[in-house]
């Protein structure tokens, strides 16, 4: 019985995965909100310019984020890094915490920004074309 029940289990799951892969490959919106499986399902099967525009305006929104969360921590890191702090402080102090975030943030704002324009290039008719 118990077999017979996590067989179930894992076959409607398996079902589950494989028709939310199936949407999110068949038909695109480019203001859809993708879960990072999505996209990573996306990129490997798109071939039409319209999957190219929704990759290339979900990182192009990630990219955004990214500079937005970078300024809020550039922020933090120059009003952390005016207060005076003894030689004896232990590291990482808040200000070198806060420095990290901020280039962590432009990293990922800086590959977010590439893989856009490499999406928008391929949405375009012309991408297509020259790629055969």
């Amino acid at each position: 019985m118990t077999k017979n029940l996590l067989a179930t289990c894992i076959l409607s799951m398996a079902f589950a995965s494989v028709g939310v892969a199936q949407d999110a490959a068949s038909s695109p919106a480019v203001n859809a909100n993708y879960t990072r499986a999505q996209v990573k399902v996306l990129a490997h099967s798109a071939h039409s310019p319209e999957q190219y525009t929704a990759l290339a305006s979900y990182f192009g929104r990630q990219h955004d984020n990214y500079l937005k969360q970078a300024l809020q921590e550039k922020k933090e890191w120059l009003q952390l890094s005016q207060g005076n702090t003894s030689m004896a402080a232990k590291y990482p102090r808040p200000a070198d915490s806060a420095r990290n975030l901020y280039a962590y943030y432009m990293s990922k704002a800086s590959e977010a920004g590439n893989l856009e324009a490499k999406y928008s290039s391929m949405a375009s008719p012309n991408a297509l074309v020259n790629a055969q």
